[in-house]
């Protein structure tokens, strides 16, 4: 029986760096799951920027509208690749996130317009019940993009 083996190049799988934290659905919870995913960010040596700005909006939005008492919101990131993805997973499944419009005189409502704006891409991934992942991509390689995971989708405008 012959079989043939993959030499050492096919073999060869880049690290996958995650960090992941439950936060309290507060103010002070975003504020803090910001702090923490810059020093992370900040330890694995990759830009700060736009990424801080990210992660400050999902987790507000998690804390704002995703907030469930008793119910904590999980930030998480990771790195593949060229390609780093944060994750804000709250307990309100039933209520998806939309995109604003940016002229509406409203007072809030824009912080996936910015998610937008600096993200190489954003979705959400619903359940499991009751939980939604609302996700933003950013390609850590310059005038690289890197294709959409499977199994995520886009957030369509209502």
């Amino acid at each position: 029986m012959n079989q043939e083996t993959a030499g050492p190049e096919a073999q060869r799988v880049e690290p996958v760096r995650n960090f992941s934290v439950l936060l309290s659905p507060t103010p002070r919870g975003a504020r803090l799951g910001r702090l923490l995913a810059t020093e992370q960010l900040r330890s694995w040596g990759l830009p700060l920027s736009p990424a801080d700005q990210i992660v400050a909006e999902l987790a507000t939005n998690a804390a704002t509208h995703g907030r469930v008492p008793g119910r904590d919101f999980r930030l998480t990131l990771y790195v593949v690749g060229d390609t780093l993805r944060i994750e804000v997973t709250d307990t309100v499944g039933d209520r998806l996130p939309r995109l604003g419009a940016a002229e509406a005189p409203i007072d809030s409502g824009r912080g996936l317009l910015l998610v937008d704006a600096f993200a190489d891409r954003w979705g959400v991934t619903p359940g499991p019940a009751p939980r939604k992942t609302v996700w933003a991509e950013l390609s850590l390689a310059s005038g690289g993009s890197v294709p959409a995971p499977t199994g995520s989708r886009n957030v369509t405008p209502r």
